[in-house]
């Protein structure tokens, strides 16, 4: 099936986004026996089923109009990105910096491939945590995954 780029797609939807105080996060899409078209959003306060409805009502007449698939039937998906989303964009790290994160690594640095621990700094090749207390620099190339860690504990 032939799409639009995502580039186009994203650009039609995000004046709605804006004027909705929301963030769109990512837009994907999805070929195969159910094509769907997924707009992942965030707002300051979160993501709840309302703010997805509703976020879904005023952009599906945008992408009538634009026809992202040339004709062709596709589901529309609105959702959060969810709590344990990657870290991709600059925004998603800046919102995380003095935070605990979570960092998967291809392989073992300092004997382990997994760190939980403050993310203290970024640039576009690099990401550095403090851990226990040092400071760790890894190359965004060695990382599977860093996204926010989640903590459990206050939870009831």
């Amino acid at each position: 099936m032939k799409v639009k780029p995502i580039e186009e797609i994203e650009n039609a939807l995000t004046p709605v986004a804006e004027r909705l105080s929301i963030e769109i996060v990512e837009v994907e899409f999805k070929q195969g026996r159910s094509p769907a078209l997924t707009v992942y959003i965030d707002t300051e306060t979160g993501v709840d089923l309302n703010t997805c409805e509703k976020f879904h009502r005023e952009i599906d007449p945008v992408l009538d109009e634009l026809d992202p698939t040339f004709g062709a039937s596709y589901t529309l998906n609105v959702s959060s990105p969810g709590l344990d989303r990657p870290l991709k964009t600059e925004r998603d790290f800046n919102k995380c910096l003095n935070e605990k994160v979570e960092v998967k690594l291809y392989a073992p640095l300092k004997g382990k491939k997994l760190f939980e621990a403050k993310l203290t700094a970024f640039d576009e090749h690099t990401v550095e945590i403090e851990d226990k207390g040092e400071v760790v620099r890894i190359e965004r190339t060695r990382i599977a995954k860093i996204c926010r860690a989640i903590d459990f504990d206050g939870l009831d």
